[in-house]
């Protein structure tokens, strides 16, 4: 499970393509759960990404956060 810390983390990665000073803790939980990548580049550091995964896992996090009260479906 992702603390809201790193689902944050993850947004500005997905907001902000250049580069951030993130807390290393949690880029490396994000690693570690296949949702951030670290590519290097041609010159310079390398710098993080969001994996297929990652960006999966923000979109279905925003479809969850859309419907009421953060339940999907209806109740009777």
């Amino acid at each position: 499970m992702l603390s809201p810390h790193e689902i944050a983390t993850l947004m500005l990665l997905r907001d902000r393509p250049d580069p951030l000073q993130l807390d290393p803790i949690d880029l490396e939980a994000l690693i570690r759960h296949d949702l951030v990548r670290v590519e290097p580049l041609r010159q310079g550091p390398a710098f993080p990404r969001l994996t297929q995964r990652g960006r999966t896992f923000l979109e279905a996090f925003a479809a969850f956060a859309r419907e009421p009260a953060g339940l999907p479906g209806r109740f009777s």
